[in-house]
């Protein structure tokens, strides 16, 4: 763990026409404030790296996300759709029972069980559906998420796809992978409009693990231990937490959550089953620092970038506003497709305002794009010119 969450702290070696420069990458591009209390249950978090929009939302301030490869668990947002069980779930992990369903043997497995199977490790970003929400011109919904609600993080667990042959394979009709949460369901309440209970294409148990280590620990309470679902390069809603069931299901699931939730919909328009749901996160990149001013001569423009379900080709920084584009150099090792880049551009700045941008694009070919279309919960925003920051060089 303390290998992990030190990371951020290295100098990486970066070059440029054969020469090699040794640059500080971990420090904050800005002093940070005092943060605000933080709730008793991610009491443990750095409250001076986090913002506080309620008891269920905690976003990672932008400096403080500097070039970290590795997001720390204690700067990691926080993004529940229902409070957290008690922690006596967490007493005895290893007797955590999930249940497998849509198999030819379908049954109770216990975290112990399952730690038998198989092990992965998996490094990608968690990312609330609704980052970049804030740079919308529209009011919204939700928490007013800038860059925040994103993190790389380490998983380690069992293999979806191991724990299915084990129980005998999926049933041949079944469509989708439905992950169910064990969040307690307040009284009164009839579960399918509050419980949180996501269906994905079935494909996605390909690439999908039962986590119960995150950077190297036991998962906390807080992000969804003692296991949860992880399937990397998907929106954060669908890695569901404090799993309790795992079906392979003909039909998506009837959840309020599923149905009409996390669908992008045009502004002023209700949720339904035919729009899009958030499941495939998008090419997307922004700028850590600097972010409010800087002095004149060479300055180091970084940030962090991450291609969706495909690894990284290249990032590009302009220092005006994108008339004019410079490819930056990625900082530190590929840890997969699924996993973000801190990236650099070491350049001249001159005196005046400048508007600093970064533009990602794909192995696949797909890149971020100028603008994202504006829709009534605030999802999927990944236009740069929104993610841009005006800076003050003097």
């Amino acid at each position: 763990m303390k290998v992990i969450e030190n990371v951020k702290r290295r100098h990486f070696l970066i070059g440029s026409a054969g020469t090699m420069a040794a640059v500080a990458v971990g420090a904050p591009a800005l002093a940070q404030s005092g943060g605000e209390p933080l709730p008793d249950y991610v009491a443990w978090k750095d409250a001076e790296d986090m913002i506080v929009h309620s008891k269920q939302t905690l976003e990672t301030k932008r400096a403080a996300q500097g070039s970290e490869l590795i997001t720390p668990t204690t700067e990691l947002y926080i993004r529940n759709n229902l409070p957290a069980p008690s922690d006596k779930i967490v007493a005895d992990r290893d007797a955590w029972e999930v249940e497998i369903d849509g198999v030819a043997n379908p049954g109770k497995m216990t975290v112990g069980a399952l730690k038998t199977l198989g092990v992965e490790t998996v490094v990608c970003v968690l990312q609330c559906s609704g980052n970049g929400r804030a740079f919308f011109d529209h009011e919204t919904s939700g928490s007013q998420w800038s860059v925040g609600a994103a993190g790389n993080v380490v998983w380690t667990g069992v293999p979806v796809r191991a724990v299915i042959d084990a129980m005998g394979g999926a049933d041949a009709d079944a469509v989708y992978l439905t992950g169910t949460g064990g969040e307690d369901i307040p009284q009164g309440l009839p579960p399918e409009s509050i419980q949180v209970e996501r269906s994905v294409p079935k494909a996605a148990m390909d690439r999908a693990i039962l986590a119960w280590e995150m950077n190297g620990e036991p998962v906390p309470l807080a992000h969804g231990g003692p296991l949860r679902l992880i399937i990397p390069g998907y929106y954060g809603v669908n890695n569901i937490k404090y799993l309790k069931r795992l079906a392979l299901t003909v039909e998506e699931s009837p959840n309020k959550i599923q149905q009409t939730g996390y669908r992008v919909r045009p502004v002023g328009e209700k949720g339904d089953p035919s729009q899009p749901s958030m499941y495939e996160m998008s090419v997307k990149s922004w700028i850590t620092g600097p972010l409010v001013d800087a002095a004149t001569g060479k300055v180091q423009i970084h940030g962090v970038a991450m291609g969706g379900v495909s690894g990284l080709e290249k990032v590009e920084v302009s220092t005006d506003g994108g008339q004019n584009w410079a490819d930056a150099q990625f900082l530190g090792p590929d840890l997969g497709p699924y996993a973000w880049r801190p990236f650099v551009l070491i350049t001249d700045l001159t005196e005046g305002t400048h508007m600093l941008a970064s533009r990602a694009t794909n192995a696949a070919g797909d890149a971020q794009p100028e603008n994202f279309p504006p829709n009534e919960r605030g999802y999927g925003n990944n236009g740069w010119r929104a993610h841009a920051v005006d800076v003050t060089v003097s």
